[in-house]
């Protein structure tokens, strides 16, 4: 069993994936072009946003939405600690400060009712993550924003498709920032990333900024210094065949999700993802909460089960944020998920035998072990 089997879903569209590939490989256009643009305008309609602009990683994607707002050194920018580097990674490469809020324990997103009190006059943008597929409180985000006068930019990486209140992901903030990291549930054939807004003056500053910040009318006038993050017309290829698919495998991986929530909800001290009334989740990752977290895991690693600990070290404790100067118990809630999350395989195609073993193993874990 893996955890992610990449594999089953590549054989189910294979000639189609193959068929895209092939074609830009006779085209020899490899950056930017027609694949790309269509890309971009397919995910326009996807989102429900008026801009989407192809970026080659994530990462840089929500680096170049900091620097379009203008942070800089000695801004701060409120996020979570609980997510992957790359979210207060960029922050710090912009030269900024990134200032952690603790975690609402039920959705693992930031606790929107603790952002007002880290506000300072150095304050620039909120960055909520909406991690592991279901969206942060962006009612309550978009009012502080807009009280204090501050950016708001969505870390849409594990989340795309996602809804709160009827709104997509990444489209409610002043950006959306997307991943297509091979795992992601829109998954390119290598890195890749996306960013989305409605406003036509901030979309164009990004598409100046991901090319060096050249004149789109006019070949080597470079109008702003930037960097070079440009999508491969190769990976658009990809993805535009496999966005055809997204919703249905979005829907397929929530059935499996919620046959792991009926199984587990009575099982030992596990606690089962809250999904909420007013959000889809995409559920990116399952992931679930026991204080036999270490065991547990070490248990199925045994039965040859794969499991993984997303995140076992919050951001404040890493050794590069040492110089922030956080401790131990400062985010409790980000601590103590930190040592009870627990995410179980899960894909589209994961084979119901595979997922009755993994709960059946579990079940077997608390009955004989504890």
């Amino acid at each position: 069993m893996k955890f992610l089997d990449l594999s089953f879903q590549y054989k189910s569209i294979k000639e189609e994936i193959d068929e895209a590939i092939r074609k830009v490989l006779e085209s020899t256009i490899f950056i930017g072009g027609k694949e790309v643009e269509e890309f971009e305008k397919e995910m326009t309609e996807f989102c429900g946003a008026k801009h989407a602009i192809g970026i080659n990683s994530g990462t840089d994607a929500l680096f170049l939405s900091l620097k379009v707002v203008g942070v800089g050194s000695g801004d701060e920018v409120i996020t979570t600690p609980f997510t992957f580097i790359a979210t207060a990674g960029v922050i710090a490469n912009c030269g900024a400060k990134p200032v952690f809020v603790d975690i609402d324990p039920e959705s693992f997103n930031i606790d929107s009712s603790k952002i007002e009190e880290k506000i300072t006059e150095k304050t620039k943008v909120i960055l909520p993550v909406h991690l592991f597929g279901q969206m942060a409180d962006m009612d309550e985000i978009m009012a502080i924003a807009k009280k204090y006068n501050l950016s708001v930019i969505e870390d849409a990486a594990q989340a795309i498709g996602a809804e709160y209140k009827g709104k997509k992901a990444g489209t409610i903030g002043d950006f959306g920032c997307f991943s297509f990291f091979p795992s992601k549930n829109l998954g390119a054939y290598g890195d890749g990333g996306m960013v989305v807004t409605n406003n036509e003056e901030l979309a164009e500053k990004i598409r100046l900024l991901k090319n060096h910040g050249s004149s789109p009318k006019e070949k080597y006038l470079n109008l702003i210094i930037g960097i070079n993050s440009r999508l491969d017309a190769i990976q658009a290829a990809i993805l535009r065949v496999k966005l055809k698919y997204l919703s249905k495998w979005s829907k397929e991986k929530a059935e499996k999700a919620f046959y792991y929530n009926e199984k587990l909800k009575e099982v030992g001290d596990i606690i089962t993802p809250v999904i909420f009334s007013d959000r889809n989740h995409i559920f990116h990752q399952y992931t679930i909460r026991t204080k036999s977290r270490d065991e547990l895991q070490k248990y199925l690693k045994e039965k040859e089960i794969p499991t993984m600990a997303y995140y076992h070290l919050p951001l404040h404790l890493q050794p590069a944020f040492e110089y922030l100067n956080y401790k131990t118990g400062d985010f409790s809630e980000s601590e103590r998920a930190a040592n009870e999350v627990l995410s179980l395989p899960t894909y589209p195609e994961l084979p119901k035998k595979d997922q009755d073993f993994v709960i059946e193993k579990i079940k077997e874990f608390y009955k004989t072990y504890l």
